[in-house]
């Protein structure tokens, strides 16, 4: 009779296979990096990678709130100069969507924070929390937007120093797009939907001051009423762009991923040798990572060693399939009839 140690070996196919990866990153030289180096179980990578996206996000994030700083204050000046109803709209939402970078800026560094034993998944969620911070400062610069432009029906003003208005206006847009693109990119990248939220409302910023140019010229032909209308309009833009961003933030707080990424997990892990079929598949963002959790099925035949080999397979393919993976919790069971029945079992 086989011992009881040849017994567990031959059934205990019950498996949980889980560790922390880096996946290739974004750049060229990051993917041949990637290539030729070889991949380490080691807990450390995965602590190196959520590292490294906040340095990235911290860099996009000080280096575009010193531009919108800077734009800002440009537009200030002209302001009080000027009297403009709209290039105050669009200057206060400049200044707003500067200081969103402090609550994402917290978000990164508490979310390089290690897991402990009461924050088992580290603090990465601090980020969706600074999302929500971004949309209140969104709605609020709104509010100040719609108020000033209806005050300023109520009570008209001619607007001075047009010329100076229109070329505030510009340079608001040039500031706001660069930083936009600049933040969306990196979000992106990192996978943090808090800062491409931030991009977004940054590259509002920048249609908005556009429309100060619309303001500006209704004013030089003489229309009064062109300034605070431009501000009513700038008004519904940042409301369109915040119901997107808040479209955006929810999701990732409800656990919601892109339904391609679950579809190139399914195919990666079926397609793994061994694995007989994927029974569930699961992906959550955990701050800008990725993690997942499946349950394969495998041949009810194999050993404990067998069935831990071909979960480590799997698991490794989908870090490589999904770059910004970092966790895998894979667990293999046995498939068919008697591999079910001894599932259900244990």
């Amino acid at each position: 009779m086989p011992d009881q140690h040849d017994h567990d070996e031959r059934h205990g196919h019950g498996h949980a296979h889980g560790h922390g990866h880096r996946g290739p990153r974004g750049s060229l030289w990051s993917r041949v990096k990637h290539a030729v180096t070889p991949h380490s179980h080691d807990s450390a990578d995965l602590v190196d990678s959520a590292l490294e996206a906040s340095v990235r996000g911290m860099r996009a994030l000080w280096i575009s709130f010193a531009g919108l700083m800077v734009t800002a204050s440009a537009q200030l000046v002209v302001v009080v100069i000027s009297g403009s109803v709209a290039l105050l709209g669009d200057t206060v939402h400049n200044f707003a969507d500067a200081l969103t970078a402090v609550p994402l800026a917290i978000a990164f560094l508490l979310g390089r924070r290690a897991a402990t034993r009461r924050f088992t998944y580290g603090l990465g969620r601090s980020e969706d929390l600074a999302g929500l911070v971004i949309l209140l400062v969104m709605a609020a610069s709104a509010v100040l937007a719609a108020w000033t432009a209806i005050d300023r029906i109520l009570h008209p003003r001619d607007m001075t120093e047009i010329g100076w208005v229109a070329a505030a206006g510009l340079v608001g847009f040039l500031g706001n797009e660069i930083v936009a693109h600049y933040r969306i990119t990196v979000g992106r990248r990192i996978g943090s939907a808090a800062l491409v939220a931030d991009g977004l409302h940054a590259r509002t910023d920048g249609f908005t001051s556009l429309a100060v140019l619309l303001a500006a010229g209704g004013s030089r032909l003489g229309w009064h009423w062109a300034d605070p209308v431009v501000g009513l309009l700038i008004t519904l833009a940042i409301l369109t762009v915040l119901w997107g961003a808040a479209k955006e933030v929810f999701s990732r707080m409800l656990d919601a991923v892109d339904p391609a990424l679950v579809d190139t997990a399914e195919q990666t892990l079926a397609a793994t040798p061994g694995v007989r079929g994927v029974d569930t598949i699961r992906l959550r963002w955990i701050g800008h990572s990725l993690v997942a959790e499946s349950e394969l099925d495998v041949a009810p035949a194999l050993t404990l060693r067998q069935a831990h080999t071909i979960a480590h397979d799997a698991e490794q393919r989908l870090i490589n399939a999904l770059p910004r993976l970092t966790e895998a919790l894979i667990h293999a069971h046995p498939g068919g009839e008697d591999g079910a029945e001894h599932h259900r079992a244990a």
